[in-house]
């Protein structure tokens, strides 16, 4: 239901001064890791959007509510790779996908801030909203404990296989955590159609940014 009162919360400034003279790492501090983020300026998906900063922040302020550690962890929509490093810092075993033009950037965020971590190796794939899906992530194989998704409400010609996608991923036990920053009428259409098809519960808002984060769960017959 959305009718239990979310946590208000803000976006902590959880970056650093930045130490490097270029303007594409941002410089990051989550559970106690200095985490740095290239991002790149060819590509929507190459870069920190509000929504990945609010899921990072309360993944690291929740964890006995969602206890990542050992969970298998899927990010649709990775981008610059921040919500994934942070859910591989907590101890899962992530997933991070994204379309092909966007993953060397993302293969590379991950690996630097996580290679010195003990924690399982993170994997990085291509995933089209919406394509190909039984052939590369085949239900029998793959159950995720989690998806996460940030910001992934934002290019409109992809919002129905964007929708298929996370019906298709969601299975029995699957928690959905979707942390978007609303800006449009079809952002919020969009969050209908998920209240529509997914047990949904607002579980904060971040009112200055416009960000509201979204627990959802399959709804079992």
């Amino acid at each position: 239901s959305l009718t239990d009162s979310p946590v208000t919360l803000k976006i902590l400034q959880n970056w650093v001064p930045r130490v490097s003279h270029y303007f594409d790492k941002e410089h990051y501090t989550y559970v106690g890791h200095q985490i740095v983020i290239q991002e790149s300026i060819e590509h929507f998906g190459a870069v920190v959007w509000p929504g990945a900063l609010a899921l990072s922040q309360y993944l690291e302020s929740n964890q006995e509510q969602f206890n990542l550690k050992d969970k298998k962890v899927l990010e649709i929509g990775a981008g610059t790779g921040l919500v994934s490093i942070v859910a591989c810092i907590l101890g899962a075993y992530v997933t991070a996908t994204d379309l092909p033009e966007v993953l060397e950037n993302l293969s590379y965020n991950i690996s630097r801030n996580t290679q010195n971590v003990n924690m399982h190796k993170p994997e990085v794939r291509k995933l089209v909203w919406g394509e190909g899906l039984n052939e590369d992530f085949p239900v029998s194989t793959y159950h995720y404990d989690f998806i996460l998704a940030t910001d992934v409400v934002y290019y409109h010609a992809a919002l129905d296989p964007l929708l298929a996608t996370m019906v298709y991923f969601c299975q029995p036990g699957t928690v959905l955590l979707w942390a978007n920053k609303f800006r449009f009428s079809t952002d919020y259409e969009f969050l209908e159609k998920v209240c529509n098809i997914f047990n949904t519960t607002i579980l904060a808002e971040f009112p200055e940014s416009n960000v509201k984060l979204l627990k959802a769960t399959v709804r079992e017959n």
